[in-house]
């Protein structure tokens, strides 16, 4: 194959899959550069999330999966319980994949960030994107503040609110609100015992909870609590802790879970606020011309799917083959091809269990009496092609 049918690529969005998109087409021989909108870094932003084995391989495949491992928490299993502390089912690793591993975002951002500077990738902040003009042979990029960037291909990673995707097709569809809120915080000590590598989960009667301690009695905890207003992350965090602390209190009340403990350790300064809980079902156009979308920006799966940090890293590496491989017409149509159905699969699972986390009184009934005999009778090894998906970085695109 000739070399090279892409030479130079624009990445927008300097979050998580930006780095990973940059880094990987850095590997494939195409010089990339980021762009991000905000002025300033986002070290120390956002909550807690677990990377998957999936992911952690696509990582690997760009040489940063052991220095992302090296700030996570292997995550041995997950229990999921009632507000009794009755277990309805537990989740082991799978036998011959490795763990998730727990860890947070702010330091994922920077871990990805630090890689991608050491490999020489340029990364500008303030630059927010408004207009993306095609030319013969390449692609202009304007933003707010003036200026332009010109690539052969530029490239969205802009996440759930993109940018590229509006430029790529005006009728995309909006990011699809479910009815719960996420809040999240991390205390150096919890005053608990360890859980042993477990991430603990419990349907509460008005909130789901999650919890995991570390060997040191530090550790993390999350809320998902059913609320029909629809909020952004900016919106909830206006309202501020005073006004959701006593709101997080009174959900899990009564409920025998630490839940009510942890809130009280947390300093109010610390407390994460994400926002409604969303999702992109399906978008129906992935790319036009020389402009593509990627991560969040084409596939975002709800938090409750512990997948959107992995699939963002595997989209990345793959569109990275591609265009390697291809020219960028048909690289973005062997990317869509490769990544379209798996994403959507994922997506379609997370929505059933955020329902199970806003159902009702007899909802949770039903849910509770049903759970542990459908666990019984669910094999692990089913759910093996989520977490034991490898990308053969190698192998030549056709």
């Amino acid at each position: 194959m000739s070399r090279q049918h892409t030479r130079t690529a624009l990445v927008v969005g300097g979050g998580i899959g930006g780095p990973i998109a940059a880094m990987a087409l850095a590997r494939a021989g195409i010089e990339a550069t980021v762009h991000e909108a905000y002025s300033s870094t986002a070290d120390g932003v956002g909550g807690a999330l677990s990377l998957a084995p999936n992911g952690l391989d696509a990582l690997d495949a760009i040489g940063v999966g052991d220095a992302v491992r090296r700030i996570g928490t292997p995550m041995t299993g997950i229990v999921l319980e009632n507000w009794k502390r009755r277990p309805l089912a537990t989740f082991g690793s799978i036998p011959g994949i490795p763990p998730q591993q727990f860890l947070w975002r702010g330091e994922l951002y920077r871990v990805l960030h630090d890689a991608a500077e050491q490999r020489g990738i340029t990364i500008t902040h303030g630059r927010r994107l408004v207009d993306a003009e095609e030319t013969g042979d390449g692609v202009v990029a304007r933003f707010a503040d003036g200026t332009t960037a010109e690539a052969d291909v530029l490239i969205g990673a802009d996440g759930i609110r993109s940018t590229v995707r509006r430029l790529i097709d005006p009728q995309a569809p909006q990011p699809t609100r479910h009815p719960l809120l996420g809040f999240g915080g991390r205390l150096p000590d919890t005053g608990l015992p360890s859980t042993g590598g477990r991430m603990h989960m419990s349907f509460g009667r008005r909130a789901f909870f999650g919890w995991m301690v570390d060997a040191d009695g530090s550790g993390g905890w999350f809320v998902n609590l059913p609320y029909d207003e629809p909020m952004t992350a900016a919106e909830a965090t206006a309202r501020g802790a005073a006004h959701w602390l006593p709101l997080l209190r009174a959900a899990v009340a009564g409920d025998r879970t630490p839940a009510a403990q942890l809130l009280d350790r947390l300093d109010p300064a610390d407390l994460v606020m994400t926002g409604s809980m969303e999702s992109m079902t399906r978008v129906p156009h992935w790319s036009r011309g020389r402009l593509v979308i990627t991560g969040d920006a084409a596939h975002a799966p709800s938090s409750s799917s512990g997948q959107g940090a992995s699939l963002t890293a595997e989209s990345a590496v793959q569109l990275a083959r591609c265009l390697r491989d291809l020219p960028h017409q048909e690289a973005f149509a062997a990317y869509e091809t490769l990544r379209r159905a798996r994403v959507e699969r994922i997506i379609k699972a997370a929505a059933r269990t955020n329902s199970d986390k806003a159902a009702g009184p007899v909802g949770r009934v039903v849910r509770d009496a049903l759970m542990p005999l459908a666990m019984r009778l669910m094999k692990p090894e089913k759910q093996a092609w989520q977490f034991s998906h490898h990308i053969d970085w190698q192998a030549p695109v056709r």
